[in-house]
């Protein structure tokens, strides 16, 4: 008889690999029917294997109860109209790694009550239909103990959008509100719903849900206008129902007024605020004395916000999570390193081909990620002992790949190594507007964020996602002249600011260095001007 034992060593070894469900359940499972039945071997394989199943599946819902920060494994959303099932909540412990940065206890208590606030306060409840009243009417109840919101609405491509909505999050979280993000035609169908048993989506019987596109920064009801023309009426009697947010990479000085805390005591009185934004401007609200003490409780660990943020809200939708399990079963599963290289060119005249293709393979030699290659011109037969590393390039343009790829398919490595190089698409130019270019982008991240190793593109917010997911400092490929380093470590893993505000909020006419005012909030690595978040260590 087949020991059971042995059976039991052997798929939770398969588990402790991060190999796929459907492989377990065809071992265990795929058993060959012998005559009228099956014989003793095979039924003692089969309690054998039910008992490991059990094991996996309680190993499964642990695991992503802690990568995702609480436990959403028998959550149902066919209540609220979304997606029936999220598979990457469950299944995603089995390809990506489990985080070594834990998220603290009253992160996760804090996450809970939200949770419960947005159930009660969320989209069609008796509270928000009250809200939406006020809103309406323009008449604000002061006395009322009723939800307020901060609507998100996004510009630019998926990345930025991603963290902008990170962003609009930690600020609900913050000020007790609740977030409903604007999810256009270009967004529909790539995310899950993050919270359990409600939606996240604005409705479409929103007051002014088809105008929010055209809201710009001059905008009647925008908060910055209104406080530049001295049309902003300062009594708490006379504030307006909503305010509009420009805090977009090119928004003014008064729109910055945003993160200064004399004007959150009064931004906390207005039920509703619309947010337009496609930047991470999550480290400015760590600037702020009146979020200080809560968000040193949140984050102990400055670096992670992004990552516990970002793991707990963004679950791929089973649409894109079908196209991510394919490729990585096709091509990424049987590597024993994988490496991604993440690609962004934001002018290609100042960034030529060459150039940037000789600091990849730079970067690659003087980090030793990859093994050097020969010069003959045949490939040896892979033997039992050679270690294989796979390459996932992410580019618009087809270029780069193409390059390594003959590289390493046409020379055999010095060290016997076996190097493979695939990259899911080239569309040539982003398209942030089309829907399929928006599930290929997702995808890819996703993919990258499984890596072993990571090089991203400076100033790239694609990259910053990548790594903030997966939850590792990358390698930068700086963006300059000089490429001496070609690379260097990242010394964060938390995305950049790009567009900080420089003024101090207590004299608005004085330029402040707001990189040097707390330990934890410095400029970053790739761009001199930005801000992100550091170990203060």
């Amino acid at each position: 008889m087949e020991n059971p034992q042995a059976v039991s060593t052997m798929y939770l070894e398969m588990i402790k690999d991060k190999l796929d469900l459907s492989t377990l359940t065809g071992k265990c499972f795929g058993l060959q029917r012998r005559g009228n039945g099956f014989d003793m071997k095979t039924y003692s394989k089969v309690g054998a294997c039910l008992i490991v199943f059990s094991v996996v599946l309680i190993f499964i819902f642990q695991d992503t109860a802690l990568d995702s920060i609480t436990r959403f494994a028998t959550t149902s959303f066919s209540d609220t109209g979304s997606e029936d099932s999220c598979l990457s909540r469950n299944q995603s412990v089995l390809y990506r790694k489990s985080s070594p940065h834990k998220p603290s206890s009253y992160l996760v208590s804090k996450l809970q009550s939200y949770e419960e606030l947005h159930k009660r306060c969320g989209p069609h409840t008796d509270s928000y239909k009250r809200s939406m009243k006020q809103m309406k009417s323009g008449q604000i109840d002061h006395n009322s103990s009723d939800c307020k919101y901060v609507v998100w609405a996004g510009l630019a491509g998926l990345g930025n959008r991603m963290l902008s909505i990170t962003s609009a999050f930690l600020y609900a979280l913050l000020t007790d509100r609740v977030l409903l993000t604007d999810q256009e035609y270009e967004m529909a169908g790539l995310f899950c719903e993050p919270f359990p048993n409600t939606s996240w989506i604005l409705p479409d019987d929103f007051p002014f849900k088809s105008k929010l596109r055209r809201f710009k920064q001059n905008y009647d009801h925008s908060y910055g206008k209104m406080v530049q023309s001295s049309t902003f009426n300062y009594s708490t009697q006379l504030l307006p129902s909503y305010l509009y947010l420009f805090l977009s990479n090119d928004c003014s000085r008064h729109d910055q007024l945003f993160f200064c805390d004399q004007d959150q005591a009064l931004l906390s009185k207005v039920p509703w605020l619309i947010m337009r934004s496609n930047v991470y401007f999550l480290p400015s609200m760590f600037l702020m004395s009146s979020f200080e003490q809560e968000l040193n409780k949140l984050f102990p660990d400055k670096e992670t916000v992004f990552h516990h943020l970002g793991r707990y809200l963004f679950h791929p939708s089973d649409r894109v999570w079908g196209l991510i399990i394919k490729y990585y079963q096709d091509h990424l599963a049987k590597a024993e390193k994988r490496i991604g290289i993440q690609i962004r060119i934001f002018h290609a005249k100042t960034s030529p081909f060459e150039s940037v293709m000789d600091q990849i393979l730079s970067c690659i030699r003087k980090e030793k990620l990859l093994p050097e290659v020969g010069t003959e011109k045949s490939i040896a037969s892979p033997s039992k002992n050679q270690t294989s590393k796979v390459v996932l390039v992410t580019s618009l343009f087809q270029g780069y790949f193409e390059k390594l790829n003959k590289m390493y398919g046409e020379h055999p490595t010095r060290t016997g190594e076996v190097v493979a190089v695939y990259q899911p698409s080239h569309a040539g130019r982003q398209r942030t507007w089309w829907n399929s270019h928006n599930v290929q982008a997702w995808a890819e991240i996703y993919l990258l964020s499984l890596s072993d190793e990571l090089v991203t593109s400076a100033w790239s917010t694609f990259g910053y996602v990548a790594q903030g997911l997966r939850g590792i400092r990358p390698l930068i490929l700086y963006n300059r002249t000089i490429t001496d380093p070609p690379c260097g470590r990242g010394v964060s893993m938390e995305p950049c600011y790009h567009a900080p505000p420089i003024f101090d909020c207590k004299a608005l006419t004085t330029t402040v260095d707001t990189g040097a005012l707390v330990p934890h909030v410095r400029h970053c690595e790739d761009l001199s001007w930005g801000l992100k978040l550091f170990n203060s260590s």
